[in-house]
């Protein structure tokens, strides 16, 4: 299976579009239907997926399915890690799925361990870091990396995730800034689902984290994204697994997520889309 986007795609002739697909998955459809019994598992589509993409899928999910035929049965688990829901562990102990929506990073390690497809892998998205101040203080200006490291130096308090994005922040943006001894004793990392909830009720001045995560919380306020030449990007990307039992399904599902149809919907999230962009 080989996955690639843009003019010279070889299944599609150019642009994923609604119409493309109805016809696309109706063929696959009627192929189903003259197999018998293979047809119920032909129309469906089953995708481990982790959080950072999930507001996006959820969006997006239903417009596929109603664009294609085809059923999207999803497991969710972590992209990372032993937990016996982790998306490697399931993979490991045998388990199948037709596409896998994970950190790119993550895709890369189950493509060599085996169990992705290589050449299936397309970036959907990449999520921008950002910070959030309480709801209803003044927005810092950090428009720049003197106005950013201004803003870092003048706050009580700043907490980031106990995540890459969060490594990044703590071991590498403050020192770029060259802040790193002034932040070591008023910056900690905190659990990821606490950062914007920390700043919210006021146990800190400042969250430094993926904007995807901050967009939802109540009672923060975005101030923006750090400038682009401090940027750590996180890109979501997605591939077909080497077991998948519904091969076709899988391709049409990734042309969807990473066509132009599909960029509103993942801009709405937070994050930015990489139509059409096959990985490096």
């Amino acid at each position: 299976m080989h996955i690639r986007s843009g003019s010279s795609d070889r299944h599609w002739g150019g642009a994923v579009t609604i119409r493309k697909l109805r016809v696309y998955a109706l063929a696959f459809c009627v192929a189903g239907a003259l197999l018998g019994g293979g047809a119920a598992l032909a129309d469906e589509v089953k995708v481990m997926i982790s959080g950072g993409f999930a507001s996006a899928y959820r969006e997006l999910g239903p417009q596929f399915e109603a664009a294609t035929g085809y059923k999207l049965i999803t497991v969710w688990g972590p992209a990372e890690g032993t937990a016996a829901n982790a998306i490697p562990v399931r993979l490991a102990r045998g388990e199948w799925a037709d596409v896998l929506i994970v950190v790119g990073y993550a895709l890369d390690e189950q493509i060599k361990a085996g169990k992705v497809l290589p050449d299936s892998k397309v970036d959907f998205a990449r999520s921008a870091i950002g910070m959030v101040v309480r709801e209803g203080t003044p927005k810092p200006d950090i428009s720049s990396p003197d106005a950013l490291r201004r803003a870092l130096l003048t706050a009580k308090s700043v907490v980031y995730p106990d995540s890459p994005s969060g490594v990044y922040v703590g071991s590498e943006l403050f020192r770029r800034l060259g802040i790193a001894g002034p932040m070591e004793s008023k910056s900690r990392m905190i659990p990821v689902a606490e950062v914007a909830d920390a700043v919210a009720n006021g146990e800190a001045e400042i969250g430094i984290q993926q904007v995807v995560e901050l967009l939802p919380v109540k009672g923060v306020t975005v101030v923006g994204s750090l400038p682009a030449e401090l940027q750590g990007y996180t890109v979501f990307s997605g591939g077909i697994a080497t077991n998948a039992k519904n091969p076709d399904g899988a391709e049409a599902l990734i042309h969807f997520l990473s066509s132009p149809d599909a960029a509103p919907a993942i801009s709405k999230t937070g994050l930015e889309p990489l139509s059409a962009t096959p990985a490096k």
